[in-house]
């Protein structure tokens, strides 16, 4: 392994989209405690050094893939194509008019039931996209550059959604209490 190996390399796993979260996990662990910089503390200060580089490493790699909007952002990146979600914030119609309703609604909201109501939605939306990345980052012919073009779009879609899940549970907070 080195450094500047991609994250999937660094812990060992298979560049998919579909991780097996424990699996992931359990890579975490077995190699922070290779790397750990208290077994090098005989080997002096510069071997401790590497290990607490190889250690932040592990750990950057492990915080990319555990969520699954920042892995399918990363596979994009790493198939050439980038999300540049601050300069390509073009989306399909039919998806702004559904993200304007569901601001206008979340804005007229007065009630619990209405809340829950707009948040039930929006994480069926959440999950018809990830099971839209799984498709277009793993299915057939996810390594072709048009299907990362089209996961990059999907997660961009996606992160319109985890915003707008945020800004409900900002809401229903008070509600829970």
């Amino acid at each position: 392994m080195r450094l500047d190996d991609d994250d999937f390399s660094v812990l060992g796993l298979p560049q998919a989209f579909a991780l097996d979260r424990l699996l992931l996990d359990e890579r975490r662990r077995v190699l922070q405690a290779e790397v750990h910089p208290d077994r090098f503390a005989a080997e002096g200060g510069a071997a401790q050094r590497v290990a607490m580089q190889w250690a932040m490493r592990v750990n950057e790699a492990w915080r990319r893939l555990k969520d699954p909007l920042t892995r399918a952002a990363y596979l994009c990146e790493l198939r050439g194509a980038p999300v540049g979600a601050e300069s390509n914030t073009a989306m399909p119609a039919d998806f702004l008019v559904q993200q304007m309703q569901w601001r206008e609604a979340l804005d007229d909201a007065r009630a619990d039931d209405a809340l829950r109501g707009l948040d039930a939605q929006a994480q069926a939306s959440e999950q018809e996209l990830l099971a839209c990345l799984a498709a277009q980052l793993d299915g057939p012919g996810h390594e072709a550059s048009a299907q990362a073009r089209a996961a990059a779009g999907t997660v961009r879609a996606l992160m319109f959604v985890q915003r707008f899940r945020q800004d409900l549970e900002r809401r229903l907070q008070p509600l829970d209490t």
